[in-house]
This record gives C-alpha cells, sequence and structure tokens, in this order.
C-alpha cells in the first residue's frame, strides 16, 4: 500500500504528539504548517499567533511557508508540503473543483483589502480617476488597458475581475499575471500595467514613490459593499477534509491558535500589534504601508472568525461565474464552524 506525503505529514504529527520518552511529563509538540504568499501584513494572523506562542501553547510546531502570490497557499496544500493554508475563499472551492476537497475553518477578513485598483500616475493625472474611465482607456496602440493581479486565479484576481464584470466593463480589459510588489511597481512605474490590483500597504507605497493613484479604494465606508451586498468571507484558514477526518485535535488546535490571535489584535492598539510583527516580519517596508494594512481589518471586521451561510452566499457572485472554473458549492460541504465554536467556548 502507497502513503501520500499528506499521509506521511498528518501521521508524523500524530506520532509526534503522542510519543512520550521516559520521565517526559508532556508530549513533543506536532508538526504543522501554515502556506501562504507574500510576505504581507494581510497574512499577520498567522506571523501573530507564531510570534506569541499561542501554536505552542497549543501543544503545536508551527512553520510558515511563503511564496510570491496568494496562490501559493492552495498549490502548496495541494502538493501536501503544508497542512494548512491562508488565503481567498476561493482557493478552497477549486481545490474542491480539482477532487481535492477542503474544509474552510474560519475568516480572517471579511471586506476585500486587496481588491483596490491602482492606476498609473500620469493616467491619473490625466483624468482617468474612475472605474469606468479606466476601462474607456486605450493604450497608445488601441490596445484594452493592462490590469494585473498577482496571478491569474488569485484573489485578486477575483475580486477584481468581479468589480469589472459587475459593471459591465469586463470585456474592455486585459488581464496579466503580475507577481509581487517587485514585480508589480517597476511594471506600473514603465508603463507595462496600466493599473494593479493592490492591498492597502501596496497602496502606500505606490502612491508615496509617485508611481500610481487609488481609483478603487475598499477601506472607504460602502465601496466594497455596494458592488458585493454586504460583507463575505474573503481571506480563510483552510485544509484539506482528509485532514480534518484524521486529525480532529491537531486541527482543533490550530483553530485556537489561530483565534486566539484575532483576539489580541482585536483587543491591542495597532502600534502595539504592529510592533509585534515588524522585526521579524516587515523590518525592510514602509511602517505607513504595514500599519495601512494591519489597520484595515480593525476598521472593517468585528475579529470573530465567522462565517455564517448568507456571507457565503455573498461570496458565491464572485466566485461562481465563467472563467474562475468553481462549481457551486453548498456552504454545509465547504465550511465548517464547529473548531471554531469551540475555540471561542474555550477563550471567550
Amino acid at each position: 500500500m502507497s502513503i501520500t506525503r499528506r499521509q506521511a505529514l498528518i501521521a508524523g504529527s500524530a506520532w509526534a504528539g503522542a510519543s512520550l520518552l521516559p520521565g517526559q511529563l508532556r508530549a513533543e509538540a506536532k508538526q504543522v504548517s501554515l502556506a501562504f504568499g507574500p510576505v504581507s501584513p494581510v497574512y499577520a494572523i498567522g506571523m501573530i499567533a507564531e510570534l506569541k506562542g499561542y501554536f505552542k501553547d497549543e501543544g503545536l510546531d508551527s512553520k510558515l511557508v511563503t511564496g510570491n502570490a496568494g496562490t501559493f497557499g492552495r498549490q502548496t496544500l495541494a502538493a501536501g508540503q503544508a497542512l494548512f493554508a491562508h488565503g481567498d475563499a476561493s482557493h478552497p472551492l477549486q481545490l474542491g473543483a480539482r477532487g481535492k476537497p477542503c474544509k474552510i475553518l474560519l475568516a480572517t477578513e471579511m471586506v476585500c483589502s486587496y481588491a483596490n485598483i491602482v492606476v498609473r500616475q500620469d493616467l491619473y493625472d490625466s483624468g482617468i480617476n474612475l472605474v469606468e474611465k479606466l476601462a474607456d482607456y486605450k493604450r497608445p496602440d488601441g490596445a484594452k488597458p493592462i490590469v494585473a493581479a498577482t496571478a491569474i486565479g488569485s484573489g485578486t484576481w477575483v475580486f477584481g475581475t468581479y468589480v469589472f464584470e459587475a459593471r459591465g466593463l469586463g470585456s474592455k480589459v486585459n488581464w496579466v499575471a503580475g507577481g509581487g510588489p517587485n514585480t508589480m511597481f517597476p511594471s506600473l512605474q514603465t508603463k507595462q500595467f496600466d493599473a494593479i490590483m493592490a492591498p492597502p500597504s501596496w497602496i502606500v507605497e505606490v502612491e508615496k514613490k509617485g508611481f500610481g493613484r487609488t481609483i478603487y479604494d475598499t477601506s472607504k465606508p460602502g465601496v466594497f459593499e455596494k458592488d458585493f451586498g454586504g460583507t463575505l468571507p474573503v481571506l480563510v484558514i483552510y485544509t484539506l477534509q482528509d485532514t480534518v477526518e484524521q486529525d480532529k485535535a491537531m486541527v482543533q488546535a490550530y483553530v485556537n491558535a489561530i483565534y486566539r490571535a484575532m483576539a489580541l489584535v482585536k483587543a491591542t492598539p495597532l502600534a502595539e500589534v504592529q510592533a509585534l510583527v515588524t522585526p521579524k516580519y516587515f523590518s525592510g517596508i514602509d511602517p505607513d504601508a504595514v500599519s495601512a494594512e494591519l489597520g484595515f481589518d480593525k476598521s472593517t471586521w468585528a475579529y470573530d472568525g465567522v462565517i455564517d451561510k448568507a456571507a457565503f452566499e455573498r461570496g458565491a457572485k464572485a466566485w461562481y461565474r465563467k472563467g474562475t472554473d468553481i462549481p457551486e458549492t453548498k456552504y454545509e460541504d465547504v465550511v465548517d464552524m464547529s473548531f471554531l465554536q469551540a475555540a471561542r467556548a474555550k477563550y471567550k
């Protein structure tokens, strides 16, 4: 009988958690990992849980595995190189469509911080200050405007394409994969891209450097709700259904740690949260950029992690469209709030 990499990971974590050496008073920490990308404050919850020791408190030895785009988490989980992933809610739905059913365990964002649209500075200066005006713009060769998401199929792509389609402008722009800030920013500056999808930290950096200006800003009250009908699960912690079935205790411990990190952020001044994560993860990033991204959720969300059926169904408008390749999925088939409920009961 062959054993998959994932089965080996789960079995190994179970063995590590259960085995005791002579004289030991407690079990060894279980080896787990969380995949996401890129290293951005939008994914700070896992970093905070690590830095505060919440994973260790729950009997886990957690590793953070990062890449260049949100799709990295999905791909790493699918390849069996991580047990949990942090990413756009469309990712576990995409995996389920490819024969790898997942469970969404909790939300870490309910208003999309990376659905913002930033245009080139020269275009903004010429009067292109609305989504509709960007869609009407023609490049010097007569081509449609080029808008960059981090990757085709990424969360920035899912939300960005929906904004244009919801306004009847979907056929008027060309989408490309732009990667992370090291490629996005220069490409905007050199006019290879006419606009980019950007989280708050990127907006601060781009505008400070004079590369571009924001024309669609979800941090402003009502902007996201107008197009999407209200809050919905944007960023989530998820895992494969096999993992849930094979080691519920490990999954519960992981959700406990993440929930404790969210509770800390909700109750802690922004400056203190920033001081916690910056030295290890964001020392080379503009402090104002880090503050903007960490502050986005504090101003838009309750930090309870809950995904109810109504919120999930609001997300359906963005997820189940031509081009996303995501078949309609029932709330009950992919969302499992039982671990979050247990964590909230334990740490209320």
